[in-house]
């Protein structure tokens, strides 16, 4: 079951994760809300380190702690 936040407005987000690769190699790991479920991308859990916080419009990002 992948990793979900309500927001103030009573809308239900899930935790998506992309991973890219940079021009150094290096994999990037970004991660973002969506309402609806894409099994393929979905997350499990928050990452270690992060917290959930809510924009002045009810949108959802995933902070570092």
């Amino acid at each position: 079951m992948p990793y979900s936040h309500t927001n103030s407005k009573g809308v239900t987000y899930h935790l998506h994760c992309n991973e890219r690769t940079t021009k150094t190699g290096k994999v990037t790991r970004l991660f973002f809300f969506s309402r609806d479920i894409r099994p393929e991308k979905a997350v499990d859990e928050l990452p270690k380190g992060c917290r959930v916080e809510e924009t002045a419009t009810g949108m959802l990002v995933v902070k570092k702690t």
